[in-house]
């Protein structure tokens, strides 16, 4: 067998394995957005919910999800990055550095519902935040923290050792050449990660089951102390404990979900792409 049709061969079977990866995706896209455009309104949109979540809109559900993703990646982020900067410009190869390591990995391992039973007895019960957006957020930056490190270890590894030497030739301290060499630099591949943990956190259901997600409110959040509804566990509940929802309502939810999901993904790639134009090299 020649080169070329080895080569030709490995393309189609790559190509092949792709099509397997990608068409269920674009198939369950179609379904969901095939049976629940028709429910999309600024009524289901921008209304609060009746009779039972029967009627009316899942506004509540959409600004509930928004304080949960935001709050929990304001919490993750800079912890992530400063641990990620700790491991890699300043610890040792040292047991210590080793075991966070390590705690890393089997973190992002975890299934998810063990960070909701973590939440439940840590934030709701130990500190007394109780079912709220403030243990919700924390137990899901908790969740997302594990991805976030990594992304930001793996950015900050890339940023060239020159940049670092040509820094401190220039009188420049280690911080300082973090600060204004390294870390532009690492921007792009940190934002990857907040990409990552945004997506994850949107759609989780168990860890909000147990820490803030409420089954019916008829008014919006007024603190971080109270419960929400979220777009992840209204589906569940909607479609699983309310009798006589319409399917397209169902859809609809599930449509409007994967919408916000994917508008937070793009507003995240957009400023990471805009980081990434500036790289040198």
């Amino acid at each position: 067998m020649s080169p070329r049709t080895s080569q030709k061969i490995a393309f189609a079977l790559l190509f092949l394995a792709t099509l397997l990866v990608v068409l269920p995706v674009l198939l369950i896209l179609a379904i969901i957005v095939a049976k629940g455009i028709s429910a999309i309104s600024l009524p289901f949109l921008f209304s609060m919910p009746r009779d039972g979540m029967t009627a009316g809109g899942i506004f509540p559900a959409i600004l509930g999800t928004l304080y949960l993703v935001s709050g929990a990646v304001l919490f993750a982020v800079p912890l992530g990055v400063m641990a990620a900067i700790y491991l890699v410009e300043y610890s040792h190869d040292s047991l210590l550095a080793r075991l966070v390591k390590l705690a890393i990995v089997n973190l992002s391992g975890v299934p998810s519902v063990v960070y909701g039973l973590f939440g439940l007895g840590i934030f709701v019960t130990f500190l007394g935040f109780g079912a709220s957006i403030l243990s919700g957020s924390l137990t899901l930056g908790i969740m997302i923290l594990p991805v976030i490190i990594t992304s930001a270890r793996e950015a900050l590894e890339s940023v060239p050792h020159s940049f670092r030497l040509v820094s401190y030739s220039l009188g420049a301290s280690r911080w300082q050449t973090i600060r204004h060499s390294v870390l532009p630099h690492a921007l792009p591949g940190i934002l990857t990660g907040t990409i990552l943990g945004l997506g994850r956190a949107a759609g989780e259901t168990a860890p909000i089951l147990f820490t803030v997600a409420a089954f019916y409110l008829p008014r919006l959040p007024q603190s971080v102390f109270d419960q929400t509804m979220a777009l992840p566990y209204h589906l569940y509940v909607i479609s699983t404990q309310v009798p006589g929802i319409a399917e397209n309502t169902r859809y609809g939810t599930a449509l409007v979900l994967l919408a916000l999901v994917l508008l937070l993904n793009l507003a995240a790639i957009v400023v990471r792409s805009r980081f990434r134009r500036k790289k040198k090299w």
